[in-house]
């Protein structure tokens, strides 16, 4: 379902930084975190998540993520921009 939601925003930003770039900015929806990402990567994005009390999803791979962002690599982290 998750992987749903990514092909059908408008628009994403793709990884750890700029998710934490784009919470802070405010204008995340919703944040998705590939289960199988290395904990110190996505540790920051889940803790500014929580702090400003976006929505946060777990899905169970990188690469499916990845593919779903349209991007030949994994993806750790895919933050859905209002």
């Amino acid at each position: 379902m998750s992987y749903e939601k990514v092909l059908q925003a408008r628009k994403i930003v793709i990884g750890t930084k700029q998710a934490v770039k784009a919470l802070k900015e405010g204008t995340v929806q919703e944040i998705l975190v590939a289960s199988d990402a290395e904990h110190r990567l996505t540790t920051k994005v889940v803790e500014e998540a929580n702090l400003m009390e976006v929505p946060l999803h777990y899905v169970d791979s990188m690469k499916k993520l990845g593919k779903a962002c349209g991007i030949e690599v994994g993806a750790a982290t895919v933050a859905i921009i209002r």
